[in-house]
């Protein structure tokens, strides 16, 4: 079938990115779904920085590849051997399938799947083919390529949700909220009356921010909930989902503010030191920011023997998602999770050049693509 979606033609392109256009939107070839794939019709997609950074070149993925990972849809068809999801379903994407049998799908989620993390370096959907086509194969972004009219993806890549979930609400499930939810309730789990402080305001730093609300406000003893950036726009915003303090690098430094768990959502080696610094003596610190390769940050031993304080790493929150994304679409039905705040805009598909130089001046927390 034709669709319609966002490519990548090359990577490292100068800035900014709406003049020199790295992501073209053509018109594309898309197969119909083979044995244990569905074809969904996406409605709503989220633009994340995990896909700025295979544009900027920080993550260097095959090219040509149709972008996109974070999204919700209605499937339209299924392959041969699914029998547990039925056309007319809304999905959320997972960019992560995971296969349920190797060695690290057998540690509860703390590990991401070997086989999805391998088909997904590669741009291949798990059977180890692309099912898109431009008269050259398109690879697949993370196995979803959802910045498109319609998608083919593995069954392990969807989790369906119930028609009461706005689309756009569904899509920021599949990341931000997985990731950036997972990292307070999967990694740092804070118990009653702890402080939780979340360093980088970005799409998973603010789910990070809202799901520690949830949970601080369901205690009888609440703590603080606490957002750090450095940017002063992204910490306006925290103000408006509820946050009531928020703080800059520096700020945090000089009032010397710690909490017991941390989680660490820029990416970027000095958040890094900031939320290992802010982390309190026998506190967590869980980094779920993805830096550039090669980057490097300076932490200080002593202090983690001598108080006793743990690092954590946590790739996708350490979320199972059949698992996780239900128990995040019921918290927002029950409006203890309003998960639609993290949209800071909505665009159209041919906006998606001018979409990654907001998300990389730091102007954007979620940017939301939606198809008419």
């Amino acid at each position: 079938m034709k669709i319609r979606g966002a490519v990548l033609e090359t990577i490292g392109a100068p800035r900014p990115y709406a003049r020199s256009l790295p992501i073209s939107v053509s018109e594309l070839e898309l197969d119909d779904p083979g044995p244990g794939e569905v074809l969904i019709r996406v409605e709503a997609a989220g633009v994340c920085h995990s896909d700025l950074s295979v544009v900027n070149g920080d993550r260097v993925r095959p090219v040509p590849m149709l972008l996109g990972h974070e999204a919700a849809g209605i499937v339209e068809k299924v392959g041969a051997d699914v029998h547990d999801i039925t056309p007319g379903q809304r999905v959320v994407t997972v960019f992560l399938p995971r296969c349920e049998d190797c060695a690290n799908c057998r540690t509860g989620g703390k590990l991401p799947c070997s086989v999805g993390s391998a088909s997904n370096g590669v741009g291949l959907l798990p059977g180890g083919h692309s099912r898109i086509r431009r008269g050259e194969e398109i690879k697949h972004h993370l196995g979803v390529s959802g910045f498109a009219t319609h998608a083919v993806l593995s069954r392990r890549s969807v989790v369906p949700v119930g028609e009461d979930v706005p689309p756009a609400v569904a899509a920021v499930l599949g990341c931000a909220v997985l990731t950036g939810g997972g990292a307070v309730l999967n990694a740092a789990r804070p118990v009653e009356g702890q402080d939780i402080l979340v360093v980088g305001l970005g799409g998973v730093g603010m789910a990070a921010l809202l799901t520690a609300m949830a949970v601080s406000s369901s205690w009888p003893t609440p703590g603080r909930v606490i957002g750090v950036d450095a940017n002063p726009g992204k910490l306006k915003a925290a103000r408006q989902l509820g946050v009531l303090e928020t703080y800059t690098p520096e700020e945090i430094e000089d009032l010397q503010i710690k909490a017991h768990a941390v989680v660490e959502a820029a990416g970027h080696p000095r958040a890094f030191e900031t939320a290992v610094r802010a982390t309190a003596p026998g506190g967590i610190t869980v980094t779920v920011g993805l830096p550039a390769p090669g980057a490097m940050s300076a932490i200080e031993p002593l202090g983690m023997t001598a108080e006793a304080r743990t690092i954590v790493g946590s790739y996708l929150g350490s979320a199972i998602p059949a698992r996780d994304i239900p128990v995040y679409a019921q918290m927002w039905r029950e409006g203890r999770l309003p998960v639609e705040k993290l949209a800071s805009s909505v665009i159209q598909l041919e906006q998606i050049n001018e979409a990654m130089d907001e998300l990389a001046d730091g102007n954007a927390v979620r940017q939301i693509v939606t198809f008419g």
